[in-house]
């Protein structure tokens, strides 16, 4: 069954297997899936393609997570793109994610079931 009804996901991480099984997993559920590996080209790929919900890794290549979900949140033009913080920093990753302008955060590794109910809150919200 297909959830995605035209919803746009972003998945920024420099670790290929994170993008692919996450890009894998959420394309079945018939979400628009894009990737990028760095921070820089996250940032540009957001503001290009203008994606619903981002899931963004924060220690990155380029730019951090954190530069980008800042970056996208001061723009008018990204500001409503929906920005979920992955990674595995921990408890700092609850503390800085919304100081950064992150709508959640989700520790790695973590439940695929999870992060879903992560992106279908924002979505509704």
């Amino acid at each position: 069954m297909s959830k995605g009804n035209g919803v746009r996901i972003l998945v920024v991480d420099d670790d290929p297997e994170i993008l692919a099984m996450l890009s894998a997993r959420l394309a079945k559920r018939g979400y628009e899936m894009s990737t990028a590996s760095d921070g820089n080209d996250a940032l540009a790929l957001a503001r290009k393609a203008l994606p619903d919900v981002m899931l963004l890794d924060v220690m990155m290549p380029g730019k951090s997570g954190w530069e980008v979900a800042r970056e996208l949140k001061k723009d008018p033009k990204t500001q409503k793109i929906k920005i979920v913080m992955v990674s595995a920093i921990g408890p700092t990753n609850e503390i800085t994610s919304p100081i950064y302008g992150a709508d959640a955060h989700i520790d790695k590794p973590f439940e695929f079931e999870d992060l879903e109910r992560i992106i279908s809150g924002l979505l509704v919200a």
